[in-house]
This record gives C-alpha cells, sequence and structure tokens, in this order.
C-alpha cells in the first residue's frame, strides 16, 4: 500500500514537472536582462539561469525572482553589453522540472559619459563593462527585510550591523573598501532609522571604496523617503523611483557636501511631499547638488518636478567644480534643468518637454555648456541672471543673483515664449546665451554678465579638463531619451500629461499627485521569503447604506472603500431616479450622492484575482413631496475645470493669468471669458449668481446683460429659469457660486439635517452646503480637536490635515450635525 501511494505521489510529481513554463515576456535592458511567466501550478519555486558573458546556465540569486499574482519575474543587472539567454526551470519537491528558454536577448551597456568618469574613475561598485566589481559584496533590501539585513562591516561600532541605515553608519569611517552592492526589491517605505527621513550613503571620501545603490526591475521605489550624499567617493544610484518624499533636506536625492566621483543614472523623480514654501507644493528638490564635484546626473526622468535640479549653495569659488547633465527627460517639470551657481556645467543631449518657467539659469560666475538640447514648449530655454529675457518683463525671473555665462550650441528649439541670442549690435548686453558658431568656439573674456561682469572660463575647449564624448543631434537624443530614461521600460507607474494644459501650468497635477500617493506595487512576494498572508476582498463604508429623504433632499454622500485582494468594483442599480455615482479607481473608492425622485435600490461587489468578494447594499427612500430650496451650487475651476453637475460649460482653462484668493481659497486655474465660451444652467427658485474674476473691473454678460466687477467680484440676482454666462470683454473667471435665498433657514425641510459637506473624500478644500453656520470643529478618529473654525462659511481648508477619518462637527442655529469624512 505504502508502495502504491508513493508511486502515485511521485505520478502526481512527474505529471506537474513535464508541464512547461510559458515565457510571456523578456527582454535585454541597460547591463541587465528581465523574462516574465506564467505561474506553473504545482510549482513551488523556480530556478533561473543566464547564458551568456562568459557564463553558461549561470544561476541568479533567489531574491531576484519575484512573484506578482498572475505572473513571475526575474531580472538579472550587472551583466556586460552582449546576447544572452535566459532559462526558467519550475522546482517540486526539490526536483527541477522542464524549462523554457528565451529567444537571444541583446544586452546594451550604459553610457559612462561625463565629469564622474574623470581620470579613469568608474563610480560604483560595477566594472566598467557593467559586472560587479572583484570582491564586491551584493545585499537585497526589500519592504521585509530593511530593518533587519545584517553585515559584518570592518571599522563599525559594533557588529553585525543590522538594518540598512546601520550599514550604511559602517562604511561612513571609509575602514571597509569592499565595493557594496545595495539591491531594493520593490516599494520600499521608511525605515525604522533614518537620518531625518533620509537614507544617508557616506564613505569618509575614501578613493578606494565604491558604493551602488539600484533598484532591481521596473518598480522599485523609494516612498517617503530621501537619499542623501555626503562626504562620499566613488558613489552610484541608479534604477529607483523616488516619490512622496517628506525627509527633513526635502530632496528627492541631494548631493549634500563634499562628495566627488558621483554618478546618479536611470532614476524616476516624483512629487515630494508640499513643504513649507510656497515653491514647495510639489516637493522641494528633485536631484540637488550642492559642495560637490566630478558629478554626472544622466538618463533621469522627471516627473512635472517643481525644482528639477539645483546646482551650487555656497561654495563661493568657480574654481574645480564640474558636473554633467545629459540625456535627462524634463517631462512638464517647471524650471531648474538645472539652475547653477558656480560651477562650469556641461548640459546636453537632454530633452526639454513643456516646461512652465524656465529651462537653464545661470547665476554667480557659472559657466554652462548647453549643446544639442531637444526644447519642445520651454517658456525660456536659457537664462541668465539680471539681463535678456530674465529682467523683459520686470523683475528678475529666477534669480537677483550675480550673472554667468551660458554658451549654446546646436540646439533645438520650438514653442519658447524668448530667447536671445549674444550679438555685438542688436544684443551685446541683454542676451540669455551667447549662440557658437562651432562646437569648439572660445568665448572672449570681453563678453561680460550685465551684473557682476562675469565671464566664460571655456572649461569645455580645455583638453586638461573636458573629458571626450560623442553627442547625438538633439532630434537623436530625444528619441534615446524617451526611450531609455527613467527606470527599466519606463517603470511601473504610467502617466499621460496633456500638453494643451500641462506645457504652461505649474501647479500641482491633482491627478498625478493622488496617483503618487495610491501607489501600491503589485509584488507579492520575493521568492525566498515567506508570503504575506492572502487579504481577503474588502468593502467599507463610513456612511449610511440605508438612507431616509424628505422629497427633494439631498442625501449624505456614500464612500465604499474597496480593498485587500479586491482590484475592482462594480454598481448595480445605479444611475437611477437622480442618484448616481464616481468610482475613482486610483482611491479604490465609489460615492454615491443626489437627490432622490424615487425609492432606489442599488448593489456593490467587488472583484479581483484571489479572494472572495465583498458585498453590500442599499436602498434610499423618499419621504413626502415637498420640494425644499435647493443647495448653493459653487463652482471652483482650479479644483473642477469645466466639471459640473449644476452647470454646462464650455471654453478653455488657463493656469497663467494670475492668483486670485477667495474666501480662504487660493483659486490658479480660471476659464477665459472668449467669444466660444458657454455656461448655461436652470433654477427652479429665485438665486443670487457670484462671479469671482481676476480683473478688478472684468465684465460679464449674463442673461444678454452686460456687467461690470467690483473689485473682481460681480453679484446678480436672478429669478427662477434658465440662465447664461458669456463674454462680454475678455476675461478670467475663477469661481463661481448660485445661492438661493432659501437655503437652509426656519423651513421644516431645511435644518441642520439637510446640510451637505462635499467633497467626500476630501482633498484639500471642504465644502458646506449652509448660509448660517455658526461654528465648524474637526476631529479626529481618536477624538482629538483638530481645526476649529467661527462663524459663516462655504469653505474650509483642509490641506494640512494627514490621511485618514475626521469627524466634522457643524454648529447651526438650528442645531448641530456630525458628518463622517475621509481625508485623502
Amino acid at each position: 500500500m505504502k508502495k502504491k501511494l508513493l508511486y502515485l505521489i511521485l505520478l502526481f510529481a512527474s505529471i506537474h514537472l513535464s508541464a512547461q513554463i510559458t515565457i510571456t515576456e523578456s527582454s535585454g535592458w541597460l547591463e541587465s536582462a528581465f523574462v516574465k511567466w506564467t505561474p506553473l501550478s504545482g510549482a513551488d519555486s523556480y530556478n533561473v539561469y543566464y547564458t551568456g558573458g562568459g557564463q553558461t546556465n549561470k544561476k541568479i540569486d533567489n531574491e531576484l525572482i519575484r512573484n506578482y499574482g498572475s505572473y513571475f519575474r526575474a531580472d538579472i543587472p550587472g551583466i556586460a553589453a552582449g546576447s544572452y539567454t535566459i532559462t526558467i526551470k519550475p522546482v517540486t519537491a526539490g526536483t527541477e522540472g522542464t524549462g523554457a528558454t528565451t529567444a537571444s536577448l541583446t544586452v546594451k551597456a550604459h553610457d559612462r559619459s561625463g565629469f564622474a568618469f574623470n581620470a579613469g574613475r568608474v563610480p560604483g561598485a560595477y566594472n566598467a563593462d557593467g559586472t560587479p566589481k572583484s570582491n564586491a559584496v551584493i545585499i537585497y533590501i526589500t519592504q521585509k527585510t530593511k530593518n533587519t539585513v545584517s553585515l559584518n562591516v570592518t571599522g563599525a561600532s559594533s557588529n553585525p550591523c543590522v538594518g540598512l541605515q546601520t550599514i550604511l553608519d559602517g562604511f561612513k569611517k571609509g575602514k571597509d573598501t569592499r565595493p557594496l552592492i545595495i539591491r531594493m526589491i520593490g516599494q520600499i517605505t521608511d525605515l525604522s532609522y533614518m537620518l531625518n527621513g533620509d537614507l544617508v550613503i557616506e564613505n569618509n571620501n575614501n578613493a578606494a571604496s565604491y558604493i551602488t545603490l539600484e533598484g532591481i526591475g521596473n518598480d522599485a521605489t523609494a516612498d517617503g523617503w530621501g537619499i542623501r550624499v555626503k562626504n562620499a567617493s566613488n558613489i552610484e544610484i541608479r534604477n529607483i523611483g523616488i516619490m512622496n518624499c517628506d525627509s527633513g533636506e526635502g530632496d528627492n536625492i541631494g548631493l549634500q557636501q563634499d562628495n566627488d566621483y558621483v554618478w546618479v543614472h536611470n532614476c524616476d523623480f516624483f512629487y515630494g511631499k508640499p513643504g513649507s514654501d510656497a515653491d514647495q507644493i510639489k516637493g522641494d528638490g528633485a536631484l540637488d547638488c550642492k559642495k560637490s564635484t566630478y558629478v554626472t546626473f544622466s538618463y533621469n526622468h522627471f516627473w512635472d518636478n517643481g525644482k528639477s535640479n539645483l546646482l551650487g549653495l555656497s561654495e563661493g569659488t568657480t574654481e574645480g567644480l564640474y558636473i554633467t547633465y545629459h540625456h535627462n527627460w524634463y517631462d512638464h517639470s517647471d524650471s531648474r534643468h538645472p539652475r547653477i551657481r558656480y560651477y562650469s556645467a556641461h548640459v546636453y543631449n537632454n530633452y526639454y518637454d513643456g516646461n512652465s518657467k524656465y529651462g537653464v539659469g545661470s547665476t554667480l560666475g557659472s559657466s554652462v555648456f548647453v549643446e544639442a538640447n531637444f526644447f519642445r514648449n520651454c517658456k525660456y530655454p536659457m537664462l541668465t541672471s539680471m539681463q535678456g529675457t530674465d529682467i523683459y518683463n520686470g523683475a528678475g525671473t529666477f534669480s537677483s543673483e550675480d550673472g554667468g555665462t551660458i554658451k549654446a550650441f546646436n540646439n533645438t528649439m520650438s514653442g519658447q515664449n524668448r530667447f536671445v541670442g549674444y550679438d555685438a549690435t542688436t544684443y551685446p548686453v541683454e542676451f540669455d546665451a551667447y549662440v557658437a558658431a562651432t562646437r569648439n568656439e572660445t568665448i572672449s573674456s570681453s563678453i561680460k554678465s550685465k551684473k557682476g561682469a562675469k565671464t566664460y572660463n571655456n572649461f569645455d575647449t580645455n583638453t586638461s579638463v573636458m573629458y571626450a564624448y560623442t553627442p547625438e543631434t538633439p532630434e537623436n537624443a530625444k528619441t534615446t531619451v524617451m526611450q531609455y530614461a527613467g527606470r527599466i521600460s519606463g517603470g511601473d507607474f504610467q502617466w499621460t500629461f496633456n500638453n494643451t494644459i500641462d506645457d504652461t501650468a505649474d501647479g500641482v497635477n491633482i491627478g498625478l499627485r493622488d496617483a503618487l500617493y495610491a501607489y501600491q506595487t503589485s509584488l507579492v512576494n520575493v521568492q525566498g521569503e515567506t508570503p504575506s498572508a492572502s487579504n481577503p476582498q474588502t468593502l467599507t463604508t463610513e456612511t449610511d447604506n440605508n438612507q431616509t429623504v424628505s422629497a427633494g433632499t439631498a442625501i449624505e454622500p456614500m464612500i465604499f472603500t474597496w480593498g485587500g485582494d479586491a482590484t475592482d468594483a462594480t454598481v448595480t442599480g445605479l444611475p437611477a431616479s437622480g442618484i448616481s455615482f464616481v468610482k475613482n479607481t486610483t482611491a479604490k473608492t465609489i460615492t454615491i450622492t443626489g437627490t432622490p425622485t424615487a425609492n432606489v435600490s442599488f448593489s456593490i461587489a467587488t472583484s479581483g484575482t484571489s479572494g472572495s468578494p465583498a458585498n453590500a447594499t442599499g436602498t434610499i427612500t423618499v419621504e413626502g413631496t415637498v420640494t425644499p430650496p435647493a443647495g448653493d451650487q459653487i463652482h471652483n475651476f482650479t479644483e473642477s475645470g469645466t466639471t459640473s453637475t449644476f452647470y454646462t460649460i464650455s471654453g478653455n482653462l488657463a493656469t497663467n493669468k494670475g492668483t486670485v484668493t477667495y474666501n480662504g481659497l487660493t483659486l490658479t486655474q480660471c476659464l477665459k471669458l472668449e467669444t466660444a465660451t458657454s455656461i448655461t444652467y436652470t433654477t427652479t427658485q429665485s438665486s443670487t449668481l457670484t462671479l469671482v474674476l481676476v480683473e478688478a473691473a472684468g465684465t460679464a454678460k449674463i442673461d444678454g446683460t452686460n456687467y461690470t466687477a467690483t473689485a473682481g467680484i460681480i453679484t446678480v440676482t436672478l429669478p427662477a429659469g434658465n440662465h447664461t454666462i458669456a463674454k462680454k470683454d475678455t476675461a478670467n473667471l475663477f469661481y463661481m457660486k448660485t445661492a438661493y435665498s432659501g437655503t437652509l433657514k426656519v423651513d421644516k425641510n431645511s435644518g441642520p439635517e439637510n446640510l451637505v459637506v462635499y467633497p467626500n473624500p476630501i482633498v484639500n478644500q471642504m465644502y458646506i452646503t449652509s448660509d448660517n453656520v455658526q461654528k465648524v470643529e474637526v476631529y479626529n478618529i481618536l477624538g482629538s480637536l483638530v481645526k476649529t473654525v467661527e462663524k459663516n462659511t462655504e469653505s474650509i481648508d483642509m490641506s494640512h490635515l494627514t490621511s485618514g477619518h475626521y469627524i466634522v462637527k457643524i454648529k447651526t442655529d438650528q442645531g448641530t450635525i456630525t458628518k463622517k469624512i475621509i481625508k485623502k
């Protein structure tokens, strides 16, 4: 009997082992390659081998093999350029099964150009051919191991060093000269031990010490923290996405002081958390450099960053400071590409893609060679402080410091507002850059900056300083950048900008910001680590699914949030009878709102690749036939664009018409009142229309009658009926409100129980549909009072509150009502 049972077990195993691995994708990349395949039923794990680069069936580390639920992926970093194949073999009960092998994959070399490679140096723990340096130590960091990974480090205060920052603290003394490769896997949030919110890399400037911090695959993400380099030599940082940084220093990656031979490349730079200053709404610096030299920043992707590359701070000298920026994608980022003090900077083959403020800025005697870049709709491609375009419209655009000098050669530009090259006759002083006739042209010392009389040092033609390189044409560089900048294959986070709006917008892209806040890796587990327990599909709500309201009264918004293993949710029964819903797949919420005209029933069900679906049902019951006054209808163009359920709006939006402060709001986007602009709406009772314009005496045509603003405000009382708002003269509308005289008064149907708080979830502003609010108190989930607002208000700033659930207590002259809200 036992023999028969053993036979059946072996037979069952052999059936599974004979099944074939199905490869779904494979590719070579820059000194790496990857493969993806469909999970094989019955396999306990997988062995992955590669052949090429002098290796035959070389087995890769377990940590490089990851489970993403519907597929597995293995990445092979640290291989030289050439042709490779990858073989995947399933393992069941310790026995390998039949493998599958990719076609030949072409691996390319990284572009090691720039000042970081001066005098033959190769920053980081990899050789010039991309393979690990001799005696290199490789450690893997995952969300599970970030605080427990350990390593004995020569010179450390105590060993083993436990936790990533503790290991780096050990290397801080510069006594351990083994090349160190740190490989990040997946989305990693704050470590338990960091330095003011940053991971800090130091090695006491030991020229024999080499450190590489790299991401594996297309989803390695530093979420919520920054990377700081100080007192370090031979450092490489690559293939990492940095988002939501809220460290004390504030930079996604910052070279803080006394560094040399540093190479940061192929990283994705996203928004950081807003800082305290007005220019930090997208976070502080993306990739800044101070008091460092022989640096290369290349093939990085900047996603709408406000301040991309600050270079220099208080160095006080123009001697010995060298840096290269090449093949970076400035993707709708606003400014500092780079913004330079003191340095000799070579800026070549970058793609400037819809930049709302400026491209390269030169100050304080800096010498900048801007070569073979592609500028598309970059407002001001090049600026020199306090001269030319910088002061064309008044005060300095980006600096009041002494100028520097920009030498420009072979750049392609289109869509810029203004660019002025040096001309001895026409523009001998008020120029942005000296446009060279040839690449090796030297600039005469007689050409000086208007402020400070600074001259160009011609570092780029000095063979004792300049390195060998081969620039692409601007057009070819654009193609190269779009293919290779950022993480492998463009990274796992995707976003498409709207050039019509985003080319000129410098405010926060709300959709992009919310997507970054909601980002969650699809990584299930790393091979060799115990998988996390499966999360059941969940569907939760903070509001009552079943509501009874008087006729004509809006329901309290219902917000359902799906989570766990749920990947989507479906609503049945809506929209119907005045009730509709909005599904936000980024926030994983369904919000049900409206004023019912009949009884309504609905249901919601989740779906996903694992776990049982979660369900919810609800009913909305209408009582009576009394039609109470409607709630105020507010439209904020900064937050809502042209989307409204009350107003029908058509026309063009703009973000470059100034800023309006109204009722505690800072308004930055407007609707241009032009011939093609149209706003229509219908009221069932008399109302007061308020329009907020940027022009103090702006005009508008309302129901065919012309009106002129007083201090930017137009207020008109209108009867019930159909209404239109159109252009009289060109003007810019930032905000409008329709208020009903009977809203929330002593009518029995308009007490505090009919008050509405919206939107829910809240992003920045909370609105209340009432004109008799006496006091608003906001409490966190622990019951602590976090905000108080006295007297009448129609909007409350909630931007400073952290994400989570809150209780809002609203006191009116009709009583007190409590609402539950979610702050995103």
